[in-house]
């Protein structure tokens, strides 16, 4: 019979649990052959506070490059911002902060938990 392996004893402190930064996360949304513009501008509008101009760019955004993050912040967050445009019905994903993957997107989304 083989051995059991025994458990890892985790031996940080409070305190450098505590620092551990949490992974950052985006919402991103992505072109669809549906969504008017101006909905689509209207969503961020009201459901991140953004202003029109930011709604606009970000709009533009997912419009001729496909794609751009909207918000960033913790995983909770992003899939319930992502939830959020589905129920918008826009077409969304969560990915992880700066995924090489991107093809647009930046920071020009909201950083959820704070003010807009």
């Amino acid at each position: 019979m083989p051995a059991l392996a025994s458990p890892i004893e985790d031996t940080r402190t409070d305190e450098e649990v505590r620092t551990i930064p949490a992974r950052p996360w985006t919402t991103v949304v992505w072109n669809d052959p549906v969504n008017l513009m101006s909905y689509v501008t209207w969503v961020f509008r009201s459901y991140f506070g953004m202003a029109r101009d930011k709604a606009e760019r970000l709009m533009m955004q997912v419009h001729t490059q496909g794609r751009a993050t909207v918000s960033h912040g913790s995983l909770e967050q992003m899939e319930a911002d992502t939830q959020a445009m589905h129920g918008f019905g826009l077409w969304a994903t969560v990915e992880p902060a700066g995924d090489a993957g991107g093809g647009g997107g930046g920071a020009g989304g909201t950083r959820r938990g704070e003010p807009r």
